[in-house]
């Protein structure tokens, strides 16, 4: 019988699965979501919302247009006028009338805000908020027993993704509903192109995939004058947030990383066993942040298949978001309607949606998430949500050291930004890592790097050895 964690005590991700056995054992105990009774169509269900940004706006929206009898009921933020201004946009969408019942005693602003979502009685969550929060948030939902919708990505460093496994498991077996906002698994014509690929062999076996993420800025820099005075580091950084990687992860983990969850579905799900990355800061910037602008990551699988994410984000240069799977027998190119080519370079498959149009895919997600919590045919995003979020931690990893990675080298590693949850507040003062240098910045249990507890072992046998002399 598995031990289950000591709810008791705040759970301490610094601490957990330090080895690659543990990490290997995590990755592997999931059953997947339990059945339920469902939820009588009868029955109005309450939606909180935590995170109240452009996509988690967008996410609201479409949570509220995926089933007839529910109402959004609370809402959370760091900032009041973010709040104000998500409200504003949803009830301005006529399709959404009568499903608001947000007073101001349920609009709640802080770090601590999530919590009074979940205690409010709410029926499903939506965690929107920047991904260095999603951890810890995903963690008390699950406790609360309630529905989840999680943006991507699960967590933006190992230890994140440590505690995000422990999570995954003390859900299993609970009839709740967990679903992703890795949104390209729920979008139509893809769904037909993977069967093709995956179930009908129309390609043969994969041998190489080149996956593209080449866009503009979409999040620059604030410029250093609009820190007002007495603005605190986390309050300046949060504002900030795309360009801190304690926060976002950075563009790869935070944006690009929909291009690894499609390397990751076309592969199966399984483990690369090693990446090897390169990356850098190319673009001018202005004012702070320790993120890297593009990357090149190649992942290598058994029988010498490397699937390959070029990203980039600069302005003025070539733009792209396309993945090229090759096969035995032929090519799948997904733009933005998919096409198979034989080895001769005629066209075998071809996708066309219907004239009325294809259906949204960020709608289908949450169409399909209610409609399992109504059936009680409870959808788990889970192990492959966490899994798509390490390879991209894994690729910056790479790319951030220069080293090459290896999977289980990724899971051990001492990698871990967020600050202490339990000492954070709003007027703290907070100096993340600065930009990484490739062959001269470290990662503890990375390519013979020392862990803490290795240093702690050494120095107690210095000390030891002393003592007899």
């Amino acid at each position: 019988m598995k031990k289950k964690p000591n709810k008791k005590n705040e759970f301490d991700r610094r601490n957990f699965m330090r080895t690659a056995a543990g990490a290997t054992a995590a990755a592997t105990a999931f059953a997947g979501a339990a059945k339920g009774a469902g939820v009588d169509p009868n029955k109005k269900l309450k939606i909180g919302f935590v995170g109240t940004g452009g996509r988690g706006t967008g996410a609201a929206a479409q949570a509220l247009s995926a089933d007839d009898n529910v109402e959004l009921y609370a809402v959370a933020d760091v900032f009041q006028d973010r709040i104000d201004k998500s409200l504003t946009t949803l009830n301005k969408n006529k399709k959404l009338e009568g499903k608001f019942n947000v007073p101001p005693e349920r609009q709640f602003v802080g770090l601590d805000a999530y919590k009074r979502v979940l205690d409010s009685d709410v029926d499903v969550i939506l965690l929107t908020t920047t991904p260095g929060f999603r951890p810890l948030h995903l963690r008390a939902a699950v406790e609360a027993g309630k529905h989840v919708f999680a943006e991507k990505p699960m967590a933006v460093d190992a230890a994140g993704v440590r505690h995000v496994y422990e999570t995954l498991d003390m859900a299993e077996g609970k009839p709740i509903s967990i679903v992703a906002g890795f949104c390209w698994r729920y979008h139509p014509s893809r769904r037909v192109a993977y069967r093709k690929i995956m179930e009908e062999d129309v390609i043969g076996d994969v041998t190489s995939v080149y996956a593209t993420y080449y866009s503009n800025h979409s999040k620059p820099h604030l410029d250093p004058s609009l820190r007002t005075d007495g603005m605190s580091d986390i309050e300046w950084q949060i504002r900030n947030w795309y360009n801190y990687t304690w926060l976002g992860g950075g563009g790869l983990v935070e944006q690009a990383v929909h291009s690894i969850d499609k390397i990751g579905w076309v592969m199966g799900d399984q483990n690369p066993i090693r990446c090897r990355a390169t990356g850098g800061l190319g673009a001018p910037q202005v004012g702070d942040g320790n993120i890297f602008d593009h990357y090149h990551i190649a992942y290598e699988y058994p029988n010498n298949t490397w699937c390959h994410l070029a990203s980039r984000k600069a302005p003025g240069c070539f733009n792209e978001n396309a993945d090229y799977i090759r096969g035995t027998k032929g090519t799948c190119i997904l733009k933005k309607d998919p096409l198979i080519v034989d080895n001769n370079n005629e066209t075998v498959w071809s996708h066309r949606p219907p004239r009325s149009g294809e259906a949204n895919m960020y709608q289908v997600e949450h169409d399909e998430f209610f409609a399992s919590i109504r059936s009680g045919e409870h959808i788990n995003d889970g192990p492959r949500m966490i899994h798509s979020s390490m390879m991209a931690i894994m690729g910056r990893m790479s790319a951030h050291t220069g080293r090459e990675i290896t999977w289980e080298d990724a899971m051990k590693a001492e990698e871990d930004f967020f600050p202490n949850e339990k000492a954070m507040n709003w007027t703290q003062k907070y100096e993340p890592a600065p930009v990484s240098v490739p062959g001269v910045s470290q990662i503890p249990g990375i390519g013979g790097v020392e862990t803490a507890k290795e240093k702690a072992a050494a120095a107690a046998e210095k000390e030891k050895a002393e003592a007899k002399k």
